[in-house]
């Protein structure tokens, strides 16, 4: 899903993305940012992304996703703890 579709999606319901936080200054994912800086995760590319982000109706689903793409994460984003993270809170800077 792309960041800028977001506001098409049901405000009712709660939804679900993988999120990242660089663990070091010019991580090696996302060169150029600071430490602590936070990134949704792009399904496709399996890298942090401001834009681009896989969304998941619940959060045992995101897990799912998370650790049935574990190794790939992993070798594209070294370092960092990806978790499940509500979208609305995410969006806000509270997740």
């Amino acid at each position: 899903m792309q960041l800028n579709h977001v506001d098409a999606l049901d405000p009712r319901r709660l939804h679900w993305a993988a999120a990242v936080e660089a663990p070091t200054r010019d991580w090696v994912a996302a060169p150029g940012c600071r430490r602590h800086a936070r990134f949704l995760v792009d399904g496709e590319r399996m890298a942090p992304s401001l834009a681009e982000f896989e969304l998941f109706a619940s959060r045992a689903e995101c897990l799912a996703w998370i650790m049935a793409n574990r190794r790939e994460l992993t070798d594209h984003m070294p370092g960092a703890k990806i978790h499940p993270v509500p979208l609305a809170g995410w969006l806000l800077g509270l997740a």
